[in-house]
């Protein structure tokens, strides 16, 4: 054989080999794709609007479904890096959009259910997936090959407009606010500071959590809650049965518990211990205890913020929001503050006296105060809030909001029993614009239950985009209202079902969106603005035409009676500084917290105490998120960020405005308001107000809803 042939045949043997390797990489590959698609959340939903198939997702499929779906999202960086034309803005910035799509529809999925219907697989899940997802996110924004091509991108393309122009600024920034300028030592420690905050985050979560599920006051002598509501007392009976008890009352930390129990029982005693097991929650000094974990993530967060250039983490979370900085916000918090703290010391004034007229002279105390409010309208006002109870069912409550968006918007809310749930609690509706035309999926979870966190809010389990092909939202209201009983069905109070038209206003936003990124659609909006949408409809619930609408008897279909209504009105007015003051020294307490410029020396009981002493604080008023149960900051995208539902008053205030000059069902009105939330955070959140207003929001009206004017 001669030496042409010789090489010839060893060409033959090294392209075998690398025909064989390539292969068996083929079919490595199909294995793992194989393997994904076995997995129900990653696998394509073969089901209405493709809806997850709740039937036959176990909890066991989230962990191996996110360490997939990061091997995914990762090979589909490393396409982008690895691509050998020049960056520009489709194969960079678009392709980095589109990336990540099956991690997202993991994390939408989970941690929608996580905080709805957990459960310990669950819980170690989110554990374990809490430090490995900051890992992911910091190797993509921190890597610097990628952000190369990013800013190659971001300094040369220059004729980009629109939602387009917005997406690359959008993406620059995320770069940038993540880290990417930083030295590589620097990213180092960036890292170790993120995964630490996931996992404190998580674990500050679960202790408030299981304290608040651990609480308990138990009675079993009937004559001790005799003034209680019917219905509140059938509540408590099912939870002592569901505790373990064979008979007698539990009254727990949810709010369907505490709030009428606060507000109607004569046990000062029980009250107090009730208010307190709340207002401790995180600070009992045991193993749940949260104090530490604050401290820490305050502290890191702090240490975040300078490394990437700014002096606190409020400056570096505000300045990109609507408010740009601290100065603005205590600007804002100021001009109210003093008005709200006057017309409490008012309130404290009369409700003492109250508790006086009661023959009991002592000390008047919080846990003393939503009893003399009841007190006091039922004097003053004749109103007892159990009077609107039998007219707040949830599912008229519910019907309410529908009927509302219809004569607004032209929607209607078609119930699909054919689609499955996370929970039985759980009602689905498929929402049609007036044409009959799909708008989105909307579930919709009500009650109280241990494995749901506590307060209300709102999920997307898909947001909208169009990138080509139209993907319609599919969204979640959840709830803590009070669960039916064998007497009657849930029956709700007055700020419940205000509760429902706010988070139904939140729905609303992710349902219209119109845009073409998934980053910019619906609530993906600044912290301080994403409150606008949902308080706005706050304002349709108590107007007389609107409950006409829904607010009917259960058992007799009666309409609510005017005379209740302006008696409800008149008497939910007053107690404004209580909710004011309440509100704003949490909003306070926060911007506190992430204005430090060092680690507090004498721990949160000092830290907060101090807050309150600087603003005056009447003592008998708790903020309405201690630190140690604040979860909006501490597990939640609020830190820096509280003030925003007093900053979205201003404009719910200013925006009724426009549909009480208009009229409140007006058509014109309604439709520009439905543009600027279509819009999602595809422009600046001041720019799509004032389209709609034709000017930027008056403070005046919200002040005059407050009783400040």
């Amino acid at each position: 054989m001669n030496r042409k042939s010789k090489w010839i045949l060893l060409l033959v043997a090294l392209l075998s080999v690398v025909s064989c390797q390539t292969t068996n990489e083929k079919q490595s590959e199909k294995k793992v794709e194989n393997k994904m698609k076995k997995n129900p959340i990653l696998e394509n939903w073969d089901t209405p609007y493709g809806t997850p198939p709740f039937d036959k997702i176990k909890s066991t499929d989230y962990l191996p479904a996110f360490e997939e779906a990061i091997i995914l999202h990762n090979a589909e960086i490393e396409e982008i890096i690895q691509n050998s034309e020049q960056a520009n803005f489709e194969n960079t910035i678009v392709a980095f959009e589109k990336g990540g799509h099956d991690l997202d529809k993991v994390k939408n999925l989970f941690y929608a259910i996580e905080a709805a219907n957990t459960n310990p697989i669950l819980k170690e899940t989110a554990n374990k997936i809490a430090p490995v997802l900051s890992a992911h996110d910091d190797d993509i924004l921190l890597n610097s090959k990628l952000f190369e091509r990013v800013k190659f991108v971001y300094d040369n393309v220059t004729d980009l407009s629109g939602q387009d122009k917005r997406l690359l600024d959008e993406t620059y920034k995320s770069f940038v606010r993540s880290g990417a300028e930083l030295g590589s030592e620097e990213k180092k420690k960036l890292k170790e500071i993120n995964s630490r905050l996931a996992s404190l985050s998580q674990d500050f979560g679960n202790n408030l959590l299981d304290e608040t599920n651990a609480f308990e006051l138990y009675i079993t002598d009937s004559n001790e809650i005799n003034e209680l509501p019917k219905n509140l007392k059938a509540i408590a009976n099912q939870e002592a049965l569901n505790r373990g008890h064979e008979s007698g009352w539990v009254f727990t930390l949810q709010r369907p518990s505490i709030n009428p129990f606060l507000q109607s029982s004569t046990n000062r005693d029980y009250r107090r211990k009730l208010f307190d097991g709340y207002a401790l929650r995180g600070d009992n000094d045991n193993e749940k205890d949260n104090k530490a974990i604050l401290e820490e993530m305050a502290t890191l967060r702090l240490e975040k913020a300078r490394m990437l250039g700014y002096k606190t983490h409020a400056d570096f979370v505000l300045s990109n929001n609507m408010a740009e900085n601290p100065d603005a916000v205590y600007q804002f918090m100021d001009q109210l503050w003093p008005s709200a703290l006057k017309m409490a010391k008012e309130e404290r004034g009369l409700l003492s006296e109250s508790m006086k007229k009661d023959g009991v002279n002592e000390v008047f105390e919080g846990s003393d105060w939503r009893y003399y409010v009841e007190k006091i309208r039922a004097e003053k006002y004749s109103f007892n809030e159990e009077e609107t109870r039998p007219y707040f069912e949830f599912n008229a409550v519910r019907e309410g909001a529908f009927m509302l968006a219809n004569k607004l918007f032209g929607l209607t809310f078609k119930q699909r029993d054919d689609i499955t749930t996370w929970h039985p609690d759980q009602q689905v509706f498929e929402v049609l614009e007036g044409d009959g035309t799909h708008l989105g999926i909307l579930y919709m979870d009500f009650f109280t239950r241990d494995s749901k966190r506590g307060g209300a809010w709102m999920n997307e389990i898909r947001p909208q985009s169009d990138m080509g092909e139209m993907v319609t939202p599919i969204v979640t209201n959840n709830f803590n209202f009070p669960p039916s009983t064998p007497e009657s069905p849930s029956l709700l109070s007055f700020s419940e079902a205000q509760t429902l038209f706010h988070e139904f206003g939140h729905a609303l936003h992710g349902l219209f969106s119109n845009v073409r990124y998934a980053s910019q659609s619906g609530t993906n909006v600044p912290r301080d603005f994403v409150e606008f949408p949902s308080q706005v409809m706050e304002n349709w619930m108590s107007e007389p035409e609107v409950l006409k609408l829904y607010a009917k008897h259960y058992q007799t279909g009666e309409v609510i009676p005017n005379e209740l209504v302006e008696r409800m009105n008149q008497a939910n007015q007053f107690n404004s500084g209580f909710r004011t003051l309440e509100y704003m020294a949490a909003a306070y307490l926060d911007m506190a917290w992430h204005t430090i410029d060092e680690k507090p020396e004498n721990g949160t009981r000092a830290f907060e105490n101090a807050e309150m002493e600087r603003l005056g604080m009447i003592e008998e008023i708790v903020p309405r998120y201690r630190s140690t149960y604040f979860s909006h900051i501490f597990s939640g995208g609020y830190s820096a960020g509280y003030y925003a539902y007093l900053w979205s008053e201003v404009l719910d205030a200013d925006a009724f405005q426009a549909f009480k000059d208009a009229g409140i069902f007006d058509q014109a009105t309604a439709q520009k308001y439905r543009v600027m939330l279509s819009k999602g955070g595809s422009e600046p959140g001041m720019d799509l107000y004032v389209a709609f207003r034709g000017k930027k929001p008056d403070i005046d009206p919200l002040l005059e809803k407050k009783g400040f004017k």
